[in-house]
This record gives structure tokens, sequence and C-alpha cells, in this order.
């Protein structure tokens, strides 16, 4: 079976493309020839049987990504299960396992089989951590323990894997020789410095490119361009650093297009709203109209508890300036693992964001549901409104929760409601 992009290229539409082009309301043509160009990724792994494949890209919806994992403060199989269904339940296209506390292997494993979108993971963090277990430190790991990671997970089904390839040796010098405010707040990019620092070697995973090139194509999952080096909070933003790794980023992504690889970016982190568009557009032409995935942006720093909003914000600037791909962020950002709840409230935050652009890149594609809530309220239609609302659930238990004294209008106006009055008015009039 060949890869989705050697099958565009060679002219033939997959199984998957003609489902994401009725899904998207495309030709399939059209989805052919995204993926062809690398501006369209699919996110399958041959080895996934139970999953659901997502388009993401150049005129599509734009996706969501729910971050779920255990950590070694609070490891629970059980709880990371339930919420990767409470996240998908409540939209996301995708989710993230980005475990680092327990039995990753049986973490990562029943997460895959619980959910039928696409999940994705980082490898290096596994890596890192048993070798920290077994040989007592991240920087004791060797390559092929980094190699063997990649291709255990991609064994295991995973549709796409971070890969932070663009944290070069001479970055990580200019980083040591201008430090910024708040370094590398990339996990993944903190344990592959630290492994150079100490080793004095090239990383593993930029030198060995062509390597991780056939395990990708190999298994068709998607490489996801990770940004080591995104700025961790506003004031590190479009520094020379970031702008670095995104130069050498670009051009891994035409090696992994000359390869037959499915390959998106990864986007910043913390982006002041004035510097998102450039950042997405700087993205975008780097990076040859590759999809890109972004976190947030987390566009303000004072907000714990409430970065879900900062990041919605933020993800719907991007989305409106041609992200692809966000990463919903939740309440807990910067203060914990997320609960349950958090991860509903970060997943439907990041739909809103994604909906909000969608509706401007795609028009009426994406406004229907708009339309009919727009006619539903027109009408006093509450049962309709509720019906298209992105959390039905809790717009009908808010709608319930007091007793109205006109029951067509809601507790806010009551009886002085604008549309009721102007209705009975026409109506009169009309007699």
């Amino acid at each position: 079976m060949s890869g989705q992009m050697k099958a565009a290229k060679g002219g033939r539409e997959t199984e998957e493309m003609r489902l994401i082009a009725m899904e998207e309301g495309l030709s399939p043509e059209k989805v052919r020839r995204g993926v062809a160009e690398g501006a369209i990724i699919i996110a399958r792994n041959i080895n996934r049987e139970n999953v659901h494949p997502i388009g993401i890209g150049r005129g599509l919806r734009i996706k969501v990504n729910a971050n779920i994992g255990t950590s070694p403060d609070i490891c629970d199989v059980n709880l990371e299960i339930e919420k990767a269904r409470v996240a998908v339940k409540y939209g996301a296209d995708t989710v993230m396992d980005l475990s680092t506390g327990g039995d990753l292997d049986e973490v990562r494993r029943a997460i895959i089989r619980t959910v039928n979108v696409p999940v994705g993971t980082v490898p290096i963090y596994q890596a890192a951590i048993e070798s920290a277990r077994k040989k007592g430190s991240i920087v004791h790991m060797t390559e092929d323990d980094i190699f063997n990671m990649i291709e255990r997970h991609a064994k295991d089904g995973v549709d796409f894997m971070t890969i932070h390839c663009g944290v070069t040796k001479d970055i990580v010098k200019n980083l040591a020789e201008h430090p910024r405010l708040m370094g590398i707040v990339s996990r993944g990019g903190v344990f592959l410095a630290a492994w150079m620092i100490h080793n004095g070697e090239e990383n593993p995973l930029y030198k060995n490119y062509d390597y991780l090139l056939e395990i990708a194509a190999k298994y068709d999952f998607t490489l996801s361009l990770g940004d080591g080096l995104r700025p961790g909070c506003i004031f590190d933003s479009t520094d020379l650093h970031q702008v670095q790794e995104l130069l050498v980023v670009g051009r891994l992504v035409e090696r992994a297009r000359k390869a037959g690889v499915q390959a998106m970016v990864e986007g910043p982190g913390h982006l002041p709203l004035n510097h998102i568009e450039a950042n997405i557009r700087l993205a975008k032409a780097i990076c040859r109209d590759a999809p890109l995935y972004v976190l947030g942006p987390v566009v303000t720093e004072i907000a714990p508890g409430y970065d879900h909003i900062v990041g919605a914000i933020g993800g719907a600037l991007a989305g409106l300036a041609g992200a692809d791909f966000l990463c919903y962020v939740t309440p807990a950002e910067h203060l914990g693992l997320p609960s349950v709840d958090d991860v509903k409230e970060g997943v439907i935050a990041a739909r809103i964001a994604a909906h909000a652009a969608d509706i401007v890149r795609l028009g009426e594609r994406a406004a229907l549901n708009d339309l009919e809530m727009a006619k539903a309220r027109a009408n006093l239609d509450w049962r309709r409104q509720i019906e298209n609302a992105i959390d039905p659930e809790r717009a009908a238990k808010i709608r319930a929760r007091t007793k109205l004294i006109s029951p067509e209008a809601c507790s806010m106006c009551s009886e002085y409601c604008a549309i009721k009055i102007l209705k009975e008015v026409l109506k009169a009039s009309c007699l």
C-alpha cells in the first residue's frame, strides 16, 4: 500500500481523499492536488483500522487538536481515556498523547483503542524518559533509542508525530550566546538541546533526517515538524531563534515532499496580537504552504485559569491569517494537568475560534449552522437554537434554569423582548 502523497503524485485518488472531499464539500481531485503538492495532509497511519481520516490544510475546515496524557504527579490511564472520549464528544478532530508518567506504551495504546480520530504523539518524550529511568539521565539516550521509539509508535498506529528536527546544534549555540527571557519551553526541544550540549553532537533527528523519512514513508504517518524554539512568552515573540528554526524547517518540508512523506509545520506559542498575521504568513511562505499547526497562540501572560479564552483569541486570528490546525489551550494551561472539564472547555473554545475563522475563509460552506441559528432566533424557536448550538447541553441547561414569565422569550428581557414586541406590533398592524 503506497502512502497518500505518493498516490496523489501518481494521479490516484485514495478512499481517504474521496471521504475527505465529501465531508468538506470539495471535489476529490482538488483534495488529491492539495495532497500531491503538500498543502494538505491526511492523518492516518496505515496500521490504524479504527480511525476516521482527517484532512488538514489548504481549502479545508480548520481542525482542532486536544492534548491529553499522564504526568509523574497524576498517572491514571482511565482518566486519560475519559479525557480522550470527552475531547472527541465535544468535537476534537484529533487527540495527542503527551504522557510522561506511568507505563507510556499502555497509555498510548489504550488511547488509540478508545478513539476513532487520528492520534498524535511526541516520541522523544518516551525515549528521554526511558533513558532517564534505565540509564540515569535523558542525555544518555542513543540515536538508536530515539529512532527505535519512533518506529515503536508507528507500529502502534500513531497517525502523526511531533518531531523536533529543526533544533540544530548551531541554534542551541546561538541561544546560549544570545539568551531570551523564557529560553526553550518546548519539552522535546529541551530534551534534545540538553542531549546536544552534553554529547557535543548534532541533533540526531536533523542529522539522520533521511532515515526518519524512510520510517515515515513505511507507515505513512505525518511528520509534524515541531517548533522547539517557539516563544514561551510574548516578549520572545518572532526573535532570531524562532525564525532560524523556521528556516531549517522550511528546508526539511521540501525534503519530505521529495520523499513522498506528508509533513505539517508547528507554529509559535506566545505572540502579541500584532505579531500573529506576520508569523502565519512568514511560516506559510517559508514552508511553501505546508499545513500550519499552532498552539493558541497565547496572546497575553496574565490569564492563568482562563488561558482557553486567551488561546481562542489568538487561534481565531491565526486561523483568519491562514493557520490550518489549532491545538487547544485549556483553563489549566501554565497551572497543571487538565481535568476532564478542562478538556471540554478547551475543545469548545478552540472550536469556536476555528469556526469563526472558517466563516471568513470558507464562506457559506462554514456558516450553515450560523444561518440556521439566526433564523431560529428571529422566530424565537428555542428548540432549533439549542440544536444548532456548539454545546447543546449547556445551552439547554442555561435556558431551563429560570422559570419564565414569558416562555417565548428568555429571562434577560422577558416580556420586554425586542423580537417578541416587534412581532406583536407587526402582527397587530396587519389586522
